[in-house]
């Protein structure tokens, strides 16, 4: 039984959305809202074929002992992030969904954000910004992006890769099963 590390689907997840603030964090503070993130857009994935729930969560381990950096007297202590994954192999489809609803979450961290309710003006190049329209316009895509989780859940029930590599239909299944 293979498993599959959580940062690729933190990679597909990051290479769908542009966020400065990722880059404002330390990387531990990073992966630990990339964790949040995943293990909330866990729920959203109604039927998957590998058991999502069965994972092991990251952890920071002191490795003071041997990374500690002496700086003026003082040691720096450090930490190594040791990634979680999942004790399933997942497929590119499996791993684009749970993307896909990552964004869902992060799009909903948005506008829950406190940010979204203040007026924001920048210079005088820049006119008032209407919080409402700003907030109505991520809620669209929050909403996008829903949608586009459920149809690639859809396609994901209907499809499997056969044993020669290709992908086949798995309607037969369905027929199968709505028959008895």
């Amino acid at each position: 039984m293979g498993k599959t590390s959580f940062s690729f689907v933190y990679d597909r997840f990051l290479s769908k959305i542009t966020d400065d603030m990722y880059m404002e964090l330390t990387e531990l503070d990073t992966y630990r809202l990339l964790e949040d993130l995943l293990i909330s857009a866990i729920q959203k994935f109604e039927f998957p074929r590998v058991n999502l729930n069965d994972y092991e969560i990251e952890s920071f381990e002191d490795q003071s002992e041997y990374t500690g950096v002496e700086s003026d007297n003082e040691t720096v202590i450090t930490y190594l992030y040791t990634e979680g994954y999942f004790n399933a192999e997942l497929t590119a489809e499996e791993i684009n969904i749970l993307a896909t609803y990552m964004i869902v979450e992060w799009l909903g961290q948005q506008l829950a954000s406190v940010e979204n309710t203040r007026l924001k003006y920048s210079g005088s190049d820049f006119k008032f910004t209407s919080q409402a329209n700003h907030m109505a316009k991520i809620l669209a895509l929050k909403t996008d992006y829903e949608r586009e989780g459920f149809h690639l859940q859809r396609l994901y029930k209907r499809r499997e890769n056969g044993s020669d590599g290709f992908i086949k239909n798995r309607m037969d299944v369905f027929l199968t099963s709505a028959n008895e």
